[in-house]
């Protein structure tokens, strides 16, 4: 029978850690009400006295979610429990969650201290957290490069004080898997009294390990992973908790599972994306846009044939509404009937062939093949009053930022100008008055890809209608001109059927 493994959402202090993006109390409350909707069983709202604003949020958050433990952070100082427990005095249910360094490295030279004084410390934090709450949780900082019986035995210890989670950091990502893993098989087999409380990952990424080490330690016995979406965190970030929920459920020989509510993992991905500014890289696992994206036509004509030849989870199940089968030169038929059915029009034998050479010279030439290049190889073209081509852009900015766009949609010009945030946001707003697209501008990325003054700048954009993204793509020195560029490719890409009406 399978075991609870609780799920230790540190996004918004570990993950908030990460420079540049941080979140006011209104945002934290938005993605905690996420977390909650998601499944998480324990939210770790910030870190009390280190800032008013991050005491404010665990307040803030206490008041804002009901099923989830509220947890904040503390050192092993009396001041900062305190705070920590007032922080936490509207939690339905509160954590607070003490700790010390362990390694020599930290004893030594970070707190100038002996193993018998750190011991003592540890003991007395806990057993003072105690007066406030009965869920303590002790951290035991840079375990991953402890001395093991000294780890068992301030493990031990705090648990005599009164702590019901243990957590062994991997603090600085140095250990690898079977490493890891040793340490926690090392306190179930030597802590007398390691039955009394839940042991915790808590594994960072430095070396590409987090999410390995975490499944090691949930392995060898741990029952609480402490994780970020995204894997965002510290330096190199935390253990992403996508990853190590999708991998649990892929592989049934680990005897836990989690309360995650899996088809939400994507949409609360984006979420903390655009709130913090952090695009995910493409390739990510589980959450980029890559993830369950095809190219190569040996995988196509196999995902196109039976989904789990290459497919290992089913894309619903994390919230994507499908597979994307990418049209490039390497990709095969298949995929090419496969997009030429889907407009509609069929071909089998030796017209596919012959519209399959013509493809593949297209697709050496052309980055991004649109549905009107299709269309055209096959010498058929689908309510071209759609088709929307970009003629004009102009903005200024006197006192308030305002822009003018003229576009050729179909055989008609239009015309249409507003008002913005920047240039680009009056740009795009100019173009939804001709177009009235019914869409959601999810992610918008600009990357320089050339040196100096003279930059040109390509653009990524990612829109979404109901639940189906479209992909838009540009490169200009002028960035405006070039997100005006990226947004009608991604217009063009929805197929006629969904359509708005052209204003």
């Amino acid at each position: 029978m399978s075991e609870k493994l609780w799920i230790f959402d540190t996004t918004l202090r570990d993950g908030e850690q990460v420079p540049g993006c941080q979140l006011n109390t209104r945002e934290k409350i938005v993605v905690a009400k996420a977390l909650e909707e998601l499944g998480v069983d324990v939210i770790e709202a910030g870190f009390p006295i280190s800032s008013p604003g991050d005491f404010n949020s665990v307040v803030e958050i206490s008041k804002a979610v009901s099923n989830p433990i509220i947890c904040a952070l503390s050192r092993a100082v009396e001041k900062d429990i305190d705070v920590a427990a007032e922080a936490l005095k509207y939690a339905k249910k509160g954590r607070i969650h003490t700790g010390i360094g362990v390694s020599p490295f930290h004893i030594q030279y970070k707190l100038r201290s002996t193993p018998d004084e750190i011991i003592e410390r540890a003991v007395r934090a806990v057993k003072y957290a105690k007066r406030y709450v009965e869920d303590v949780e002790f951290y035991a900082e840079d375990a991953g490069r402890a001395e093991k019986d000294f780890l068992a035995r301030i493990v031990e210890q705090a648990i005599k004080a009164g702590a019901t989670v243990i957590n062994i950091p991997d603090t600085t990502g140095y250990c690898l898997p079977e490493q890891y893993g040793a340490i926690i098989r090392h306190l179930k087999e030597n802590v007398s009294n390691i039955d009394k409380a839940i042991i915790a990952t808590h594994c960072h990424n430095d070396l590409g390990m987090a999410t390995a080490n975490t499944i090691s330690g949930v392995q060898n016995g741990a029952r609480q992973v402490e994780v970020t979406i995204n894997g965002i965190g510290e330096r190199a970030g935390n253990t992403s908790m996508e990853e190590v929920v999708m991998a649990i459920k892929c592989h049934h020989d680990i005897p836990v599972e989690t309360s995650i509510v899996t088809p939400r993992i994507y949409e609360t991905s984006r979420l903390i994306s655009k709130l913090m500014n952090m695009p995910v890289q493409p390739n990510k696992a589980i959450v980029g846009r890559n993830a369950f994206a095809h190219s190569s036509g040996i995988h196509q004509d196999g995902v196109l044939k039976h989904r789990e030849n290459y497919e290992i989870i089913d894309p619903k199940d994390v919230g994507v509404h499908e597979s994307s089968i990418v049209l490039t030169a390497r990709s095969g038929r298949a995929a090419l009937k496969h997009h030429l059915d889907a407009l509609g029009v069929v071909l089998e034998g030796e017209a596919l062939n012959e519209v399959y050479e013509e493809f593949l010279v297209l697709a050496d030439s052309k980055r991004d093949i649109t549905p009107k290049d299709l269309l055209s190889l096959v010498g058929k073209y689908v309510d071209e009053s759609t088709f929307i081509e970009l003629e004009k852009v102009s903005y200024e900015s006197n006192g308030s930022i305002k822009a003018s766009v003229t576009l050729k949609v179909g055989d008609k010009i239009k015309q249409a100008s507003s008002s913005g945030n920047g240039p680009v946001d009056a740009v795009l707003k100019s173009i939804e008055k001709i177009v009235k697209p019914d869409i959601e501008l999810e992610e918008f990325l600009i990357q320089a890809i050339t040196a100096g003054s003279d930059d040109v700048a390509k653009v990524h954009m990612r829109i979404m209608q109901g639940k189906i993204p479209y992909y838009g793509f540009s490169s200009n020195t002028d960035i405006v001109v070039a997100s005006a560029q990226a947004f009608v490719d991604a217009l063009n890409k929805i197929p006629v059927k969904n359509k708005v009406t052209v204003a």
